[in-house]
């Protein structure tokens, strides 16, 4: 293929490439959904991943993944991610249970504490000061129900005697995936998560945060699978991706990476994108989440053109 980059060879790590809707709302119309599906399982791609956003149109994330567990075989199922402080944990944990053993095993859960948005921490009934602690110990409480064991727990913001919450997922745990880049949220990666699946960063942001969360996690006498490393990573449309970003874009990325040219975030077009997934596998990244930035015209060519570009690459 024309352009085409050929990932660095990592021995033992399996690049992966799934990719990522984010909040859109066709996903609320089956006409769309349900082509786009089978797209991505035909064509190969090695998962989906829904995000989570109460005033927006698109549907819950588990409603959506449920749906499209319900229309495919293969394809691995990921929330980008789902919001936990507000929710009870115990539900949490049988839910996403039942829909891993449902889907054979397939679920990829991400939990994040929300955006800093007032209407949707007004919909979580949860004070933005206190999402850290609940989710910390909301994420230990679901652990431990998806081991098996009965469940004593009083802590400050949950209390359960002699819980049991069953079956346990499909091999007994599910492996939970966190983003985030800021220096709090590098730490509790390294305490809590079992992967890293940040966004809009560069190469090297993504690098040295890695080694930071590799360094929290020995702290606290854990280690992370090195295959657990990867990357959502904004694109835009085409071949060659000469778009103008929106707005909305350019002032994430001012927040997220002030000073650094928004294209070294973004990856410009379908050959953009391949260059990026081999830029971020030279530092050791090998699970990929593309989202594009825009609506194609034809999501069918749209797919199948990041399909031949990029899934080459996944070894």
């Amino acid at each position: 293929m024309s352009g085409a980059v050929v990932a660095p060879s990592l021995p033992h790590v399996k690049i992966r490439i799934g990719y990522g809707l984010g909040t859109r709302t066709f996903t609320n119309d089956p006409s769309r959904f349900d082509p786009f599906v089978d797209a991505l399982e035909d064509l190969g791609f090695d998962s989906l991943w829904l995000s989570e956003r109460i005033g927006a149109d698109c549907p819950d994330p588990v409603v959506g993944l449920a749906y499209a567990a319900g229309r495919t075989r293969r394809l691995k199922l990921g929330m980008s991610v789902m919001v936990l402080p507000g929710r009870n944990p115990a539900l949490v944990a049988k839910e996403l249970a039942g829909l891993d053993r449902l889907s054979g095993g397939r679920l990829l859960p991400a939990f994040g504490l929300g955006i800093a948005d007032r209407h949707e921490q007004m919909a979580f009934g949860v004070e933005r000061s206190e999402r850290a602690a609940i989710f910390d110990e909301s994420l230990e409480i679901i652990r431990r129900i998806w081991s098996g064991e009965r469940v004593d727990h009083e802590g400050p913001h949950f209390t359960f005697s002699d819980l049991r919450v069953g079956p346990p997922p499909t091999d007994g745990a599910l492996d939970v995936w966190l983003g985030g880049a800021a220096a709090s949220e590098l730490r509790r990666v390294g305490r809590l998560g079992d992967g890293w699946l940040p966004s809009f960063c560069t190469p090297e942001q993504a690098r040295r945060g890695w080694e930071r969360i590799e360094i929290t996690a020995a702290e606290h006498g854990r280690s992370i699978d090195p295959e657990h490393f990867g990357a959502l990573i904004p694109y835009t449309l085409g071949p060659d991706g000469n778009a103008e970003l929106p707005p909305p874009v350019r002032r994430l990325l001012e927040r997220r990476a002030p000073g650094v040219d928004p294209f070294d975030v973004v990856a410009a077009g379908w050959e953009g994108l391949a260059r990026r997934i081999s830029e971020f596998t030279a530092v050791g990244a090998s699970k990929f989440v593309p989202v594009p930035i825009g609506e194609p015209e034809d999501w069918e060519r749209e797919l199948a053109e990041v399909a031949r570009t990029v899934l080459p690459l996944q070894t």
